[in-house]
């Protein structure tokens, strides 16, 4: 049976991976529907030890870098950010 990837994108509030879940995105290669993007007010997981767990499998861990000090007032991505897969079977 063919398969096709899952990736889920979580951000945590630390780099711990039981850290709380405060944004996430996941897109399902399984079907036609666009990505869901944080649209739901719980996460799907609580953190990334609860997603891995059920089964999803740690693909990114972030690298952490200091802000830089030079330019504070510049925004950044957020910085604990996890990426997820799993493959799941399709018709």
């Amino acid at each position: 049976m063919p398969q096709r990837q899952q990736l889920l994108f979580l951000y945590l509030a630390g780099a711990d991976l039981a850290a709380a879940v405060v944004g996430w995105s996941l897109y399902d290669g399984t079907t036609d529907t666009e990505p869901v993007v944080g649209s739901e007010d719980v996460p799907p997981y609580a953190s990334v030890l609860e997603a891995m767990r059920a089964g999803w499998r740690v693909i990114h861990v972030p690298s952490v870098l200091p802000p830089d000090p030079d330019h504070p007032w510049q925004g950044a991505h957020l910085p604990y950010e996890y990426v997820l897969e799993r493959w799941e079977d399709v018709e």
